[in-house]
């Protein structure tokens, strides 16, 4: 795909990037796509999947407390748990806003642990990134923003998202679809979104604006974004799917040419 290739003229030493059909056929790529690369808050994505697995086997259950008074797994896994960015200084009453929270998916990753006895990084291992062949991709901190990964492995786990077999499609489609709709909140290095709506873990994109995925993703693209200049999003309507990883931080440079590379890979697959 010709529309792939631009990220050879981002601003950034080393890029990778792929396009994933539905049926999980890779329509393209461009960079080294075995290179491992730090996810950052794509590492989420992972996790989030995980707690998938955990709410399928009976470890965990979506309205189970954790975090704060009157918070649940529900709560974290949508960022709405009440906890600061950071730390585990609770802000806001669970449920009446959308805080971003990396504290929250480490409360979450201690709830997994402790439901299980297994480490979340072996969960992971176990319950997702073996079963998917995703053999460069590890946890190594973190469970918000720890994971290192490769763009052929997390194509892998694009397709996982458009076609699923490791969970219940009907548990993906809940986890994909706005959970506490209504909340507003900060998109971070999006600014202030009245409706900041996400789903169990992934972000939806909805109407926000501005955004870092396409003026012409629909709204029910899904996915996440890391600092680490990482992007993985699921546009549902398309029947496509896009990884892009960087060494280079997210920043200025990132929210200029993520958007107009996804409405090419978008327009490409159009045919326009």
């Amino acid at each position: 795909m010709d529309s792939v290739k631009v990220i050879e003229n981002w601003p950034v030493e080393h890029a990778a990037a792929a396009v994933i059909l539905a049926d999980g056929s890779v329509a393209g790529t461009h960079g080294d796509v075995e290179r491992r690369f730090p996810l950052a808050s794509v590492t989420k994505l992972l996790t989030a999947y995980s707690m998938l697995v955990a709410l399928d086997e009976g470890a965990l259950e979506l309205d189970q407390p954790a975090g704060p008074e009157s918070s649940t797994v529900r709560h974290l896994l949508a960022h709405s748990a009440g906890y600061d960015f950071a730390d585990r200084t609770v802000r806001y009453a669970p449920g009446t806003r959308r805080l971003y929270s990396n504290a929250g998916f480490e409360v979450l990753g201690e709830t997994l642990e402790e439901a299980t006895g297994i480490s979340m990084a072996e969960y992971l291992r176990e319950g997702v990134l073996a079963p998917l062949g995703m053999t460069s991709t590890a946890l190594e901190g973190s469970p918000a923003a720890g994971a290192v990964s490769t763009v052929a492995d997390l194509s892998r786990f694009a397709a996982e998202l458009q076609n699923p077999v490791l969970t219940a499609p009907g548990r993906l489609a809940e986890a994909t679809t706005v959970v506490f709709p209504g909340l507003a909140g900060v998109l971070p290095g999006f600014g202030r979104q009245k409706e900041n709506d996400w789903g169990l873990g992934f972000e939806i994109r909805d109407s926000k604006s501005p955004h870092w995925t396409g003026a012409n993703s629909s709204p029910r693209t899904f996915g996440h974004f890391g600092q680490a200049g990482t992007f993985l999003w699921v546009d549902p309507d398309a029947g496509a799917a896009a990884v892009a990883l960087t060494d280079r931080d997210f920043g200025p440079w990132a929210a200029e040419v993520w958007p107009p590379f996804t409405d090419g890979v978008l327009a490409e697959l159009r045919g326009a």
